[in-house]
């Protein structure tokens, strides 16, 4: 049987003049919890991910996971990770983006956050009013992307989306206009598509937020090695070269830097 650990996310405050409870904590509050702890353990992972049970006790709210212990050993230390720094800018987005919505409801409520888990010895990560575990503001650049996989699901009533999951990246929500889908004659599902999509990178990471994706072209796909097709670039290639000094536009290209 798989080792079980668990995680504790602990809550003090106020609500009006009572003292924070599970009697006066809303189900919305519950609810963002329950996605930011997936967000924090599981950022692209969850088709497959443990199960994650959970709790609601009192003192003054206690949020209290149980999940694999491989999994909160692997979350324990990436607290001990930002407490050491006194930074998120290291985490993936979606996992920075959970720490902003725990210290933002620190901000907006003037709640205490105090995460610990069972292999930590106290509080390994505080979060209040006075912490500030905010992501440096980076440069966020529009930029084309493809994608290739297999499409999954393809509709929306009100925001139309198809899914390809891809070998690389997972399945890929991108959001695209409804004359697209309903030009598309023949069934879509569970064939290769490759497609062309906007969307933001990270300037310094390279990084890709995938809830910007918009799809800009969908075209059929599928991988082979076309031999010939090889053959003819390479001899177009040398044709191209076949009046070139080879060794005068390196070292131009060098710029008199010899490596």
């Amino acid at each position: 049987m798989e080792k079980i650990g668990d995680i504790v996310i602990r809550i003090q405050g106020q609500k009006g003049n009572m003292n924070l409870s599970p009697d006066n904590y809303d189900i919305r509050e519950i609810i963002s919890t329950l996605e930011t702890v997936e967000a924090l353990l599981f950022p692209n992972q969850k088709k497959e991910r443990p199960v994650i049970s959970y709790a609601l006790e009192e003192g003054s709210v206690k949020h209290v996971f149980k999940t694999s212990m491989q999994a909160v050993l692997g979350f324990t230390a990436i607290l001990g990770q930002i407490n050491e720094n006194n930074s998120i800018d290291f985490l993936e987005l979606k996992s920075a983006q959970a720490i902003e919505a725990i210290q933002n409801s620190a901000y907006q409520k003037n709640y205490s956050f105090e995460i610990s888990t069972s292999v930590s010895e106290g509080v390994l990560l505080k979060v209040d009013s006075n912490s500030r575990f905010l992501k440096t503001e980076t440069v966020w650049a529009d930029a084309e992307f493809y994608f290739y996989g297999t499409l999954t699901n393809a509709g929306g009533k009100s925001n139309p989306n198809i899914h390809l999951d891809t070998p690389e990246y997972g399945s890929l929500t991108i959001s695209t206009q409804k004359e697209v889908l309903r030009n598309k004659e023949e069934n879509m599902l569970y064939k290769k598509f490759g497609a062309r999509v906007a969307g933001k990178q990270n300037s310094e990471t390279g990084e890709f937020d995938k809830s910007s994706l918009e799809l800009l072209e969908l075209f059929d796909f599928e991988p082979k090695f076309d031999e010939e097709y090889l053959l003819s670039k390479i001899k177009k290639a040398k044709s191209n070269w076949s009046g070139v000094d080879k060794t005068k536009w390196l070292k131009d290209l060098r710029g008199g830097y010899d490596a």
